[in-house]
């Protein structure tokens, strides 16, 4: 190639730092090694150990996770033991979610291994103990499109990312459903990572599964890759996914269920072309199988389901009633194994979900969105994070994203859970505001926000039984009485933000 000075050029003086010589050596990327032509660099390490020497890792940064291997998760732990055992501190923990099988994180807290921790949510003995004041700093909970945001945007800098992956071949493309002659380790999309590949300034995968080069159709590329380990076991596969997730049986739930799909068919939105997600609890997972039935009796075809995809969502789709599928979260095998062989399967980033950057995210195409909730309040406004005991017992997940993005936002909620009211004065914890809550169904009636007045009048021509919050609140009371306050000091453990950033509540330590 010919040296030239871009300066001498007509015109290029002006520009501002191009003042060096064009030669081979400018051509090279900034991450990485330069590779000779012909050869495919092999970005397997020896060890843990060394990836994290080679990362540049110091006390005080941050390193992510991702939760697509949920309850069967080995990851996590077997990083921050390693960490431990390197002598780090002071580490900000940024995993997109922690569940209950990351307990033994509770020492790396008490040791000063861990400093912070941000998150979409908790679960298990790690929640409770929180919940009750284990940390100096509260825990900052965003959800997936605020998560996706802040790692884009700078707000939530990502050191090191450890991102486990059922498969990888040697240059780092890797996915979450190839194994070679082994069905045994699957979670499907790995849509919560690819935001964490891509933006962290190193990217370690860690896989029990090397595979032949190219490793496609990927769901991490290599270029988002520095280093690869491979260990014996990356996670349990019972707790990560099992078959096809199964509808709910209880007979409260189903008629929620049924209740929301007429919600659905009478809002206006329901029309050929028409585009939904639903949630993967008891009665949301059930709307499915009302809202299959009005599809077919109407001739009518959703141009695409989105969100966690679950095997009711791919079983609607295979027969004809959903164009296509966006999978930022696998949710049972069945839907690993359709993403993997179904070219109209597609799996998407956080930030392609639900990022609040721009108007193109999928959420904002949503024409109906169902969504549970642990307790709605007399505004509307949902709680998700907090149960009736102040504890912190879940995640925000996606619930602001796509109530917001949504045409149409339905909440299916029971009226009591045991004796406690799920129709309350004022929810424990705002997670997603009333402004963008639209409907309330519950098994006494649905209660729809007065700021849709145009959706009430489409419920009542469909002969819906409305009723307004606060006579649903007064019916819940009525069945199980006024809950005890929760006591709570006046130390904070958990700031719950938006996802633009901004600060919509604060969880306090439960005496």
């Amino acid at each position: 190639m010919t040296n030239i000075h871009l300066a001498k050029l007509p015109g290029m003086k002006e520009i501002p730092g191009i003042s060096k010589f064009l030669d081979p050596g400018t051509l090279k990327k900034d991450r990485g090694t330069p590779v000779q032509r012909g050869k495919t660099r092999n970005k397997i390490v020896s060890s843990l150990d060394e990836a994290i020497k080679l990362s540049g890792l110091k006390n005080g940064q941050t390193v992510s996770f991702h939760h697509h291997f949920r309850d069967g998760d080995y990851i996590v732990n077997m990083v921050i033991d390693k960490l431990a055992e390197m002598g780090f501190k002071d580490l900000v923990l940024a995993a997109s979610s922690l569940t209950d099988c990351h307990a033994p994180l509770i020492k790396h807290i008490k040791n000063g291994v861990i400093r912070r921790i941000e998150t979409s949510g908790l679960r298990g003995k790690l929640a409770d103990e929180i919940s009750h004041g284990l940390m100096d700093v509260p825990v900052v909970f965003r959800s997936h499109g605020g998560r996706a945001y802040a790692i884009e945007s700078g707000a939530l800098p990502i050191d090191v990312a450890f991102l486990g992956a059922p498969s990888c071949d040697p240059s780092g493309n890797a996915n979450g459903y190839s194994r070679d002659g082994d069905n045994r380790i699957r979670c499907g999309s790995l849509g919560y990572a690819k935001c964490d590949a891509q933006f962290a300034k190193k990217t370690v995968v860690i896989t029990d599964n090397v595979v032949d080069y190219p490793n496609v159709p990927f769901g991490i590329p290599e270029s988002d890759v520095d280093y690869i380990v491979k260990v014996d076991e990356i996670g349990d596969p019972e707790g990560i996914m099992k078959g096809a997730t199964r509808f709910t049986t209880n007979p409260k739930e189903l008629v929620i269920a049924e209740t929301a799909a007429e919600v659905i068919e009478a809002s206006g939105r329901f029309a050929d072309g028409f585009s939904f997600q639903t949630g993967t609890g008891g009665a949301s997972l059930a709307v499915t199988r009302f809202l299959r039935n009005k599809m077919k009796a109407k001739g009518i075809t959703a141009s695409f389901a989105l969100g966690g995809i679950t095997g009711s969502i791919v079983e609607l789709h295979e027969e004809g009633l959903i164009k296509k599928l966006l999978d930022v979260q696998s949710f049972d095998l069945v839907a690993a194994d359709s993403l993997k062989n179904n070219r109209f399967h597609h799996q998407i980033s956080a930030e392609y979900y639900a990022s609040p950057k721009g108007e193109g995210v999928a959420v904002n195409q949503l024409d109906v969105v169902v969504l549970s909730a642990l307790e709605m309040d007399v505004d509307f406004n949902i709680n998700v994070l907090t149960g009736n005991d102040g504890i912190i017992r879940g995640a925000i997940g996606g619930h602001q994203d796509t109530a917001y993005g949504a045409s149409v936002t339905i909440v299916d909620c029971p009226l009591t859970r045991g004796r406690i009211p799920c129709v309350t004065r004022r929810v424990g914890c705002i997670v997603t505001p009333g402004k963008t809550v639209d409907v309330l169904v519950t098994e006494q009636g649905v209660a729809v926000n007065p700021l849709r007045g145009d959706l009430k009048e489409k419920l009542l021509a469909a002969r819906i039984t409305v009723r307004s919050i606060m006579e649903l609140r007064e019916m819940a009371e009525a069945m199980v009485g006024k809950p005890d306050p929760v006591e709570y000091t006046d130390k904070v453990v958990g700031i719950v933000t938006y996802r633009d950033g901004s600060v919509i509540d604060l969880i306090r330590q439960v005496k």
